[in-house]
């Protein structure tokens, strides 16, 4: 592993167990970060789609993440989804994991997924601070799946 990726691999390590009050991360919890960096550096499905049949931008004001998703559909199945935008690792890696899960997806797969497909997707645990970070991409497909303008900001489970 090169020496710039440890160190920011250490830096998310860090701030992930003070998140979770503690000083010590599993080796399981090391992968998933180590998978979180990955998507975070080489984002998948990353760019925009000019002719999307579904297209939505959201943002977190409280850290600045920006996310757009771009959607074209084969029917109700997604035949190709990207995203762009800008953010922290966790927006960037779960926007990035999210759309290669949801490749072939059909809309209704999208309205049934929920905060803890998410969580279980990214690995590990997400501190109270990150968690709108971590859902930002799931509230954006929500949107598109539903046909709607905007997510309800008192639904925290996206």
């Amino acid at each position: 592993m090169r020496s710039g990726r440890r160190t920011k691999l250490d830096a998310l390590t860090r701030i992930m167990g003070k998140a979770r009050g503690m000083s010590i991360i599993s080796p399981m919890e090391d992968l998933y970060m180590e998978q979180i960096l990955d998507h975070y550096q080489d984002p998948r499905n990353f760019g925009k789609i000019p002719d999307a049949d579904l297209s939505h931008e959201e943002g977190n004001p409280s850290c600045g993440d920006l996310i757009r998703i771009d959607i074209k559909l084969d029917g109700d199945r997604i035949k190709d989804i990207k995203f762009s935008g800008k953010g922290c690792a966790i927006s960037q890696a779960s926007s990035s994991m999210l759309t290669e899960r949801l490749m072939g997806a059909r809309l209704e797969d999208v309205k049934a997924m929920g905060k803890e497909d998410i969580l279980q997707m990214l690995g590990i645990p997400i501190g109270p601070m990150r968690i709108k970070c971590a859902l930002l991409p799931l509230k954006v497909v929500k949107v598109e799946a539903y046909g709607l303008d905007a997510w309800n900001e008192d639904d925290e489970e996206a």
